[in-house]
């Protein structure tokens, strides 16, 4: 292939010496082509490039989102791609591009037959390595071309110049040294053509910025911010991670050891981090209150509250995730129920030790399986607690329309609203003068905060009404200038409160009206409270792309409009409209979303005692087996 390149290069090559009869020149004119012809991919690159560049913001966002999560960064990051068109190995083209035409220069001078091969005063058909003498200039010329190349690149090139100051140097180290060794190694005349595709690159780079200027495309801006919301990201893990390494390693070696001491275990129980046990808790209760099963609790955060509740037979493990891929693989129980889907894709696998392990899905969400999860979360699980008949009919659809294994799926209901139904009828609930409207969006991006929240409280705030914004608790964690911002600008409406303080419900209890975008909160306060939603509709929150090959509307579409209304981001001039509507309409009234709740949700108020007897009713057939 590399002869084939060379007699073509050794032709054109000898083509520009019969153009300019004079062998530093053809090199030189030959370069000139060979840059002209490459054109159209050093356009593509540069298109690319930019491209690439424009994602940053969100690519940076994706990281602060996902800190630590080298998975779930990878796959949000190849959705962007995907949405955007984007095509990484474009940025490999000109590399192996550059590497063939050299090689193929190489090739070609070596069968070019041409008397003179001087220019300059110096003879360009030799080796400088074995001719040494003046010869030597060249290589080192090469090298100094490389390095002005790369310093124009790093300060230029709209991709190169956004790398980290090491990548950059890395960058320029194996250019300029690549550039040196392999002059004193080829012809001085494949030097010249290195020296001279260097200037004519850097020429080149300034060019097409000017043709095709990065300042256009590019929200420079936005994407400082975003550097700025991960550097604090970083700064806030790093510096913890400092302070509790080595206790937490040790606290971690000992339960790990711990666990593998006791044989025989009938369930365990997995929890990614804090505040995951509530998914759990009515189960677990009742299969301590009601049998001496030991249950084996695994949770991913060494402060989880959980630990408070360890007893003789609640037994709790604290596991990092890296501890955790070698346990879990491990795994010797006859069941293994979690929260966590995508089993077997990512770090958490299947046991190899056994494989009669019934590995049970308990949702942390009543909406939907097929569009808020990634695609083919649940493959792996035996058996999942089903909270609605959407989803029953939507897990059905995905086993025949991907040719799946049959899974065990136990209508069980959402038993952490069975404890928000029970929490808020035990409270009293009095109503105002003023109704309470509370906004509450979602953290996926594009949501309220980010869109049209001032759009929304400058028509708000016109009602007679009290207004309560109350950001995700991920939102005010990483946009605090954000939040301050909003509140000095409306802080002087008496009917604005900012809430930040997230340690009570009462808010979302007492709430006249909820306004969301795609959060899942919206089904939790309606089915509790029996009370209206306003949905906006932002970009829907779409994990799976491929959500319609199934043929089910989800949950999530199908109840939005029957809890509430929506109206789109372009209608908020109309958002009071429908709030009095709501706040009056018949359809909407405690009836008729109590009547939607039992029509979608499963066993309400006794969720937990079904699937606890299900997973009793199992682990004692397992224990006669």
């Amino acid at each position: 292939m590399i002869g084939v390149i060379g007699t073509v290069f050794g032709y054109l090559i000898e083509l520009c010496y019969k153009i300019i009869p004079s062998y530093g020149w053809a090199i030189i004119l030959f370069t000139l082509l060979t840059k002209i012809i490459l054109l159209p991919i050093s356009i593509m690159v540069q298109l690319n490039s930019i491209k690439m560049v424009k994602m940053y913001p969100d690519m940076n966002r994706i990281k602060a989102k996902y800190y630590g999560s080298k998975d779930l960064i990878s796959e949000e990051n190849y959705k962007l791609y995907k949405k955007e068109n984007y095509h990484p190995m474009l940025d490999l083209v000109p590399v192996i591009v550059q590497l063939v035409v050299l090689m193929g220069v190489v090739e070609g001078l070596k069968k070019l037959q041409v008397a003179d091969t001087y220019f300059l005063g110096m003879d360009f058909g030799v080796i400088p390595g074995k001719a040494l003498g003046i010869s030597i200039l060249v290589p080192l010329i090469a090298a100094l071309s490389a390095l002005l190349m790369c310093i124009a690149q790093n300060r230029s090139n709209v991709l190169q110049s956004e790398q980290s100051k090491a990548n950059q140097i890395i960058t320029l180290t194996i250019s300029v040294g690549l550039s040196l060794y392999l002059g004193f190694f080829v012809t001085a005349g494949v030097g010249l053509y290195w020296i001279a595709g260097n200037i004519l690159s850097i020429l080149q780079l300034y060019l097409l910025n000017a043709c095709i200027s990065p300042k256009k495309h590019i929200d420079y801006k936005a994407l400082e911010e975003s550097k700025q919301e991960l550097d604090k990201v970083v700064k806030a893990s790093t510096s913890a991670k400092k302070v509790v390494d080595k206790e937490i390693l040790a606290r971690e070696k000992r339960d790990y050891k711990r666990f593998e001491q006791y044989g025989n275990k009938q369930i365990v129980f997995y929890s990614e981090r804090n505040g995951f046990y509530k998914y759990f808790k009515d189960i677990i209760e009742y299969i301590l209150k009601k049998t001496d099963i030991t249950i084996h609790y695994i949770t991913g955060d060494p402060a989880d509250a959980v630990f408070e509740k360890e007893s003789e037979n609640f037994r709790v493990y604290y596991i990092g995730e890296n501890k955790l891929i070698v346990l879990m693989m491990k795994m010797d129980a006859d069941m293994v129920v979690m929260t966590t889907p995508d089993l077997q894709k990512y770090h958490i696998k299947r046991s190899i030790v056994r494989d009669d392990v019934e590995y049970v899905y308990v949702d942390h969400a009543m909406g939907d399986v097929n569009l808020s999860y990634r695609k083919h979360a649940l493959d792996h699980f035996d058996t999942i607690f089903i909270p609605n008949d959407l989803a029953f009919e939507e897990i059905r659809a995905q086993e025949k329309t991907y040719s799946l294994k049959e899974k065990n799926l136990v209508k069980v209901g959402y038993s952490l609203l069975d404890n928000m139904i029970k929490a808020y009828e035990s409270e009293e609930h009095v109503k105002g003068e003023k109704a309470n409207i509370l906004i509450a969006p979602s953290w996926q991006p594009d949501n309220i905060m980010d869109l049209c929240i001032d759009e929304m409280l400058e028509e708000l705030l016109k009602l007679e009404h009290h207004i309560i914004v109350r950001p995700h608790p991920q939102y005010v964690r990483h946009y605090a200038d954000r939040l301050e911002a909003l509140r000095a600008k409306y802080e002087s409406h008496s009917n604005f409160e900012l809430q930040t303080d997230f340690s009570s419900n009462s808010t979302v209890y007492d709430a006249d009206i909820m306004i969301t975008d795609w959060s899942g909160i919206a089904f939790e306060y309606s089915f509790t409270t029996l009370k209206p939603t306003l949905f906006i509709n932002t970009p829907m929150k779409v994990m799976n792309p491929d959500y319609e090959e199934i043929g089910i509307e989800p949950f999530d579409i199908v109840v939005r409009n029957q809890i509430g209304q929506s109206i789109d981001t372009d209608k908020i001039d109309t958002i009071n409209e429908v709030v009095n509507k709501l706040l009056t309409d018949n359809s909407f009234k405690k009836e008729s979303i109590e009547a939607i709740r039992d029509k979608y949700l499963y066993n309400i108020g006794s969720s937990a005692e079904v699937g606890a007897k299900y997973i009793i009713r199992r682990l004692i057939e397992m224990s006669k087996k």
